[in-house]
């Protein structure tokens, strides 16, 4: 179900957890994370919790990728007014020990929840793949 409320809601998240990849803005990426949050990674094969997240995560993989890209054209979302899902394929280059660069596709699969106010993730899975 598309809730035209909803849109604008996760292309703003989606929108901003683009930005902090690309800039490797780990503070900025926590602003948009539940504390409490459990997320599936490339790495990390269950993170709980934001500090994990961050650590087993994102640490590892951001500053070895550039051009981090959502695909728009085939997102997809659903929710209602306390609780949102989202589904997007994204692109990227990845950068080999060596320096060589590959191409680095993948999909992420989101639940964001209004707390006081705010929209944040409280569940990802971002996996590799075409």
């Amino acid at each position: 179900m598309h809730e035209p409320t909803a849109k604008p809601v996760v292309l703003a998240w989606l929108a901003e957890m683009e930005r902090c990849v690309r800039n490797q803005a780990f503070d900025q990426g926590r602003a948009i994370f539940a504390p409490d949050v459990v997320a599936f990674g490339s790495l990390g094969e269950q993170l709980v919790g934001l500090d994990t997240l961050e650590r087993d995560q994102w640490r590892r993989v951001w500053p070895r990728i550039r051009d981090f890209t959502f695909d728009l054209t085939a997102l997809d979302w659903g929710g209602g007014d306390a609780t949102l899902w989202l589904g997007c394929p994204w692109s990227s280059v990845g950068s080999r020990d060596d320096g060589t660069p590959f191409t680095r596709p993948g999909r992420i699969t989101a639940v964001l929840e209004r707390r006081d106010g705010v929209w944040l993730a409280v569940h990802t899975h971002h996996s590799l793949g075409a």
